[in-house]
């Protein structure tokens, strides 16, 4: 075997292992879910069971004044919903599907986060295990809360 051919063969054999662990790290990272809720509210667990179905890493967190999580993470009340949660770095407001929160980490558009406002009935944690979203709007929204349509369920 020639020198250069070594040379390659060592290069793999150190680099290779260590990009698997970074993706593997940054993965992890990616789908950890830190959900801020009221412990009376069991909608709020049912959607946790839905992330967790979805992949995802999901600690919550119990909060007795919820209004002062929203205030902090930037939702106003028209934004609003009953659990908030920070997904690598963004908001993830209610109700929205774990295919959108996918979405979100893949495209990294530059906005705050995803919100699901109010308590759409036919939304994952809302509704029976299993079906599928419909006849709500998820919304994106920026550090002013300007909010934009990114999902529409019909």
């Amino acid at each position: 075997m020639n020198q250069l051919k070594k040379t390659k063969l060592v290069f793999k054999l150190l680099i290779v292992p260590i990009l698997a662990v970074f993706m593997l790290t940054t993965e992890s990272v990616a789908t950890e879910v830190m959900m801020y809720k009221n412990e009376n509210c069991g909608c709020c667990g049912s959607w946790a069971k839905h992330m967790r179905d979805a992949g995802f890493t999901v600690k919550e967190l119990p909060r007795d004044d919820m209004a002062a999580v929203k205030r902090k993470y930037g939702v106003s009340d028209s934004l609003a919903s009953c659990h908030t949660a920070i997904v690598d770095g963004y908001v993830i407001e209610g109700h929205v599907p774990a295919s959108d929160v996918l979405r979100l980490l893949k495209s990294r558009p530059k906005i705050v986060g995803l919100t699901a406002p109010g308590m759409p009935m036919q939304s994952p944690g809302m509704q029976a295990e299993g079906q599928k979203p419909r006849n709500y709007d998820v919304l994106a929204f920026d550090q002013h809360g300007k909010a934009k349509v990114y999902h529409r369920y019909e």
